[in-house]
């Protein structure tokens, strides 16, 4: 049997629940798996103890400055210890551990891959639509502010609906549950930008990747989501969620965003499927 290389993972924590991560945890216990670093931006004296339960897990105490300033802790770490894959992960998330070791392959035999990203399904097994085209301020506003009856055709566009998911598709755009990273892609791309404190740091990592590199939908492989879409209920998460996409329209463009509408022309046009088995 070929040897595969190691791969590292990071999970950032807030107030997590210790049954939560246990369950991400043990979807990781895989031979492929050398370290996983676990980020607390509450920096709890018992999720500290917790994680002493774990031999690969270490445990990382941060002041809390966003999702993925919180993985970028973790990131800076393993960079200079030459793992060839980072997988950057929510806690709410449960896969089948073999289900690593199959993606290193495939990225192995596939160097252009610069990330994947495999099917999500909800708890009660259906869809969760998590490779999205770029979006505009309007396909944001429609989700959140306008009725779904007027906003349900943009929005079936803007998740892709459209076309088939049970085919790999290079996507610029993938949610930030599951993210395996080629961690040469993030040396030539850079790590998450920390402006964003949460919600955009996504969209923003994956076309960057995506410039250089296929960023791989692979429906081939499955994992389930149990999200909670905070942002969703209101309060201080959607105001944090709107403050973070100004500053992601900002950096990008509102209107004039030329990278968008070319990518986004792929993907209605059907071009976004790539042969790769």
């Amino acid at each position: 049997m070929i040897s595969l290389p190691m791969l590292t993972v990071s999970i950032v924590t807030y107030h997590t629940s210790h049954e939560e991560l246990a369950g991400c945890l043990s979807s990781l216990d895989s031979p492929c798996v050398k370290a996983i670093y676990v980020v607390d931006n509450a920096s709890e004296e018992t999720m500290r103890s917790f994680c002493l339960n774990y031999p690969k897990v270490v445990y990382i105490p941060s002041e809390n400055k966003g999702y993925g300033a919180g993985h970028n802790v973790a990131i800076r770490r393993i960079m200079a210890d030459n793992v060839a894959y980072h997988l950057v992960v929510n806690s709410d998330i449960k896969f089948d551990p073999g289900m690593l070791p199959r993606m290193i392959d495939l990225m192995e035999r596939h160097p252009g891959v610069g990330q994947l990203h495999p099917r999500v399904i909800n708890p009660d097994g259906s869809m969760q639509w998590t490779v999205r085209r770029l979006p505009t301020p309007i396909d944001l506003i429609g989700r959140r502010f306008l009725p779904q009856s007027w906003t349900r055709r943009r929005n079936d566009r803007y998740l892709l609906k459209h076309l088939d998911h049970n085919r790999p598709m290079n996507i610029p755009y993938h949610q930030g549950s599951f993210m395996l990273l080629r961690t040469d892609a993030l040396r030539r791309t850079g790590l998450f930008d920390e402006r964003f404190f949460m919600y955009p740091e996504d969209i923003d990592l994956t076309r960057r990747i995506h410039r250089s590199y296929v960023t791989l939908y692979w429906p081939h492989e499955q994992i389930v989501h149990d999200h909670r879409a905070e942002s969703y209920a209101g309060g201080r998460m959607l105001r944090i969620h709107m403050a973070n996409m100004i500053r992601y329209f900002f950096k990008w463009g509102w209107i004039a965003d030329k990278e968008r509408r070319r990518e986004n022309r792929k993907l209605d046009n059907g071009t976004a499927y790539v042969d790769i088995s």
